[in-house]
């Protein structure tokens, strides 16, 4: 019965080493002597790396490079191919910022997970190269019988031995048995180990860049909601002078009670507005504490404050052909394909023949004392072929699944380089707008503080009515709380940038020692094949 495995249709998107995948069909003698000629070439497809991007840019449109806001507001330079450091957030320069990052790398559950999960599947790589080698156990056995005369004649000088007697027999030595890896099951076993483990680093390396990046999320986060909460404050005090102004008016018969009424509502909904921030102020600093592994009722975050941040003025950007070796989302969908290619191999090896040899030499007596006699050694050599016939359509559909699988694995990681592009491009863009937004804002919050003084003194000397004095309060309450957001997202999407990046992982000796720093795919460095 030949072996013959059928063809991949073409595959227009998949790497080159994907796009035919062909064993050769033959008798199974045929098959079985050219591999043993071969000195035992797997089958299946060897893997690729998927090739970098060949675009250039993130956006069709020309991202500046240089963003000058204007009006006082900080400028920001992208530079192109900088490395970003492992303790990204240093650009911050926030001493507290730090502190907290420390702790969190130190205590924090999930990346405590990870790198034991890490640890476990290189010991399972480890564990699967055993196939490699020949297999030494040592066993002794003890067993009473009944039966024919002994093979080796232990048996010819047992007393009153007649018809089929009754022994007890002894037995103790080594075995060996290796399983040549002819078709490559063994090496492609290890392959997916170790592919696995690879994944299993990225993966960590994914879980860093989320804990740290949620951290620097939540402190910029509470950082801004002070900012709002004191902006709010010094509203419901510019609020309570109001009222006061107001009242002393009413007092002297040059106000009516509708102004004072009017001026209590809007001192009442301003302070309404407080009570929202502060549980969100809350949700954060619990959240934070979480991050740093402790719990909200035993740590407190610190006073972040907008002012102890520095708004890093040079911004480092990878170029689209090294962002695919930075992103560990991207490293994690490789070394999927890589697992799933893997086992393609592995499905395929299993429908060619399989050898073991086996040899065993032991000793053998009908007593205990007598099994390092000089006639009590026995040994055994074997060797068995096992060749699959019929399976019905079992392995067949094995690796027909296995290829769809890969299929499905090159598919995801196509859309995960994509999506990664458009995070970054999306970032990009969005501190171009929080550039020209800030300005705008702070432009905005000067002429709304100009228009209420002049609204005030203006309705102190009878000019002008509560109603005009109270939509300046609220115009200049908007522009406050607007410049508070615009210059809180500059900051949030400047490291969201850091994060969309890779967040400098591959920089950190503490992250994975000595695996990390050995990785295959090194950024910035050639990549060197790790061949089954």
């Amino acid at each position: 019965m030949p072996f013959i495995v059928h063809t991949i249709q073409d595959w227009s998107k998949a790497p080159a080493a994907y796009r035919s995948l062909r064993i050769a069909s033959g008798a199974p003698a045929v098959v079985l002597a050219s591999a043993l000629a071969l000195s035992g070439c797997a089958v299946g497809p060897r893997f690729a790396r998927p090739p970098p991007p060949t675009a250039a840019t993130y956006a069709s449109a020309r991202i500046a490079s240089k963003l000058t806001p204007g009006h006082g507001e900080p400028p920001q330079h992208l530079i192109i191919g900088r490395t970003i450091p492992a303790q990204w957030w240093a650009l911050f320069h926030s001493r507290a910022l730090d502190r907290v990052l420390r702790e969190a790398l130190a205590d924090n559950a999930t990346l405590a997970a990870a790198r034991a999960t890490l640890a476990q599947a290189r010991q399972a790589a480890l564990a699967e190269r055993g196939a490699y080698f020949p297999q030494l156990d040592i066993g002794a056995t003890a067993g009473r019988q009944k039966g024919p005369a002994f093979a080796l004649g232990l048996l010819g000088n047992l007393p009153g031995a007649h018809g089929l007697p009754t022994f007890n027999l002894y037995s103790l030595g080594p075995t060996v048995s290796y399983s040549p890896d002819v078709f490559g099951l063994s090496r492609r076993g290890v392959e997916a180990r170790q592919a696995g483990a690879e994944l299993e680093r990225d993966q960590l390396a994914a879980a860093y860049l989320a804990i740290t990046g949620n951290a620097v999320e939540e402190a910029l986060n509470l950082a801004r909601l002070r900012l709002q909460i004191d902006a709010l404050t010094r509203i419901v005090s510019d609020d309570e002078q109001n009222l006061a102004l107001v009242r002393r008016k009413f007092d002297v018969g040059r106000a009516p009670r509708t102004d004072v009424l009017a001026a209590q509502t809007q001192l009442a909904s301003d302070r309404a507005l407080l009570p929202s921030l502060r549980q969100q102020e809350a949700m954060s600093e619990d959240a934070l504490a979480i991050l740093a592994g402790k719990a909200p009722g035993q740590w407190r975050a610190p006073a972040f404050r907008m002012a102890d941040f520095h708004l890093p003025s040079a911004l480092p950007l990878s170029l689209p052909s090294a962002l695919v070796r930075q992103r560990p989302d991207i490293l994690a969908a490789e070394q999927q394909v890589h697992v799933r290619s893997a086992q393609v191999g592995i499905a395929t090896a299993r429908m060619y023949p399989s050898i073991v040899l086996s040899a065993s030499l032991a000793t053998a007596a009908l007593r205990p004392e007598a099994l390092f006699g000089s006639s009590s050694g026995v040994w055994a050599a074997l060797g068995a072929l096992t060749a699959p016939v019929f399976h019905g359509g079992a392995l067949r559909a094995e690796r027909r699944a296995s290829i769809d699988a890969l299929k499905a694995s090159l598919a995801l990681y196509r859309q995960t380089v994509l999506a990664a592009f458009g995070q970054v491009t999306d970032t990009l863009r969005a501190l171009g707008n929080d550039a020209q937004l800030a300005a705008a804002e702070h432009e905005a919050l000067d002429t709304a503080r100009i228009s209420l003084e002049l609204q005030r003194v203006s309705y102190a000397a009878g000019r002008s009515n509560i109603l005009q004095l109270l939509d300046a309060e609220r115009a200049y309450q908007q522009a406050r709380l607007g410049y508070a957001r615009a210059t809180a997202q500059r900051y949030a999407d400047s490291a969201q940038l850091l994060v969309a990046l890779g967040g400098g992982w591959w920089n950190s000796s503490g992250l994975c020692p000595r695996l990390c720093a050995a990785r295959a795919g090194h950024p910035g460095r050639p990549d060197r094949e790790r061949r089954p």
